[in-house]
């Protein structure tokens, strides 16, 4: 069954970075796009990037275009984010997940603040 280990969040102050990774397992991982979504207290789930099964393709939401970068090692069946400029309203609940499937994994949290 589908698998994903998020990891790597953690408190950084704003204008920090932070290189979150999703580490899959359980299905095979070059057929599918992979999403980052986050989620922050009080709001909704909201859709940060995605890429494309073989990474050729990338999209962002408009808040995280030209400080955030999406990226895939196919070898290994894990997906990047790396996280520049960070903000404040930018805390939250980091999740990555597999196009087509409702599964979601524990998330990694990230905490931007001085």
């Amino acid at each position: 069954q589908v698998q994903l280990v998020e990891s790597g969040g953690g408190l950084v102050q704003p204008g920090g970075s932070l290189r979150l990774s999703c580490a899959a397992s359980g299905f095979t991982f070059t057929n599918y796009a992979m999403y980052w979504y986050r989620q922050a207290p009080g709001k909704e789930r909201e859709l940060v990037a995605t890429i494309s099964s073989n990474g050729g393709s990338t999209h962002y939401g408009d808040s995280m275009k030209g400080r955030f970068t999406i990226s895939r090692d196919n070898a290994k069946n894990a997906v990047y984010l790396q996280m520049n400029s960070l903000r404040p309203e930018d805390t939250a609940v980091y999740y990555c997940k597999r196009s087509g499937s409702t599964y979601w994994g524990r998330g990694t949290q990230v905490t931007v603040s001085s």
